[in-house]
């Protein structure tokens, strides 16, 4: 195996890695204060659609976390850019909160229910019958149909919510239409990162709790990898994967010296 170049540029998840449940992981306030200080360019990642990232931003710096709004990027900005460069100006169907919506209005692209070009899923709290109903109809019609991210469930204090993926099956279940996923493991998200700091892939590491979203966003993408298990991926289920990370580390906090 060819050695890899010395890392020049961090991407990190946010969720399992920075916080867990709420809650700031030991080492991570540490870790991002490294990471500023030595002005190494670097991005939290998440799959989350549902917030902006100065929303972002605001409910890190409550534990403690201060991550600049630029050093900020979601599934939800990546579908934009996609559309973007996909359909300029065009027109979509949405299902999905402030962040999944401020995106798309950055972009240009004007919200409609009246034959969109895409249909675009996201994370909600809120799904509605009303709106699932739409959605099905409008694909049926000819809507391309774009999901943010494809987990299936989501982390909550009492136990797991079902998530994008789950609500996009169902969809696909109703109109035999399978959904195009912009956000991890899609190697297009890590890259559109790598653009918004102008990192380089040979010099970029990825730090991840999931195997199969951040390890093979990280590894399909060209980036060393790192998995840590303050989060979802078990010890014991690493071995599951026909693929591995780069290293295996309890937690974020063994990057700090690496930074």
């Amino acid at each position: 195996m060819a050695e890899r170049k010395p890392i020049e540029s961090w991407l990190t998840d946010m969720d399992g890695v920075l916080m867990h449940e709420g809650v700031p992981v030991p080492g991570a306030d540490a870790f991002i204060k490294r990471l500023k200080e030595s002005a190494r360019p670097f991005l939290v990642l998440t799959n989350n659609s549902m917030y902006t990232p100065r929303d972002l931003h605001a409910r890190l710096s409550r534990i403690g976390l201060e991550v600049p709004t630029e050093n900020i990027w979601t599934s939800a900005l990546a579908t934009a850019q996609f559309l973007d460069d996909q359909r300029p100006g065009g027109t979509a169907y949405v299902i999905g909160e402030a962040g999944l919506t401020t995106a798309m209005h950055d972009i240009g692209y004007v919200l409609t229910d009246h034959a969109p070009d895409y249909v675009v899923l996201g994370e909600t709290r809120t799904y509605s019958f009303e709106a699932l109903t739409k959605a099905i109809r409008l694909i049926n019609d000819g809507a391309r149909f774009i999901a943010t991210n494809p987990d299936e469930t989501g982390p909550s204090m009492d136990g797991a919510l079902p998530a994008t993926g789950a609500v996009a099956a169902l969809i696909t279940k109703a109109t035999g239409r399978e959904p195009y996923f912009v956000g991890k493991p899609n190697p297009l998200m890590m890259r559109a990162g790598l653009n918004a700091i102008g990192a380089h892939s040979e010099t970029t590491a990825m730090i991840g709790d999931r195997m199969d979203t951040d390890v093979r966003a990280g590894m399909e993408a060209g980036l060393e990898t790192f998995l840590v298990l303050t989060g979802v991926t078990q010890p014991d289920e690493v071995d599951l994967f026909p693929y591995r990370p780069s290293a295996v580390l309890d937690s974020v906090a063994d990057l700090v010296e690496r930074v």
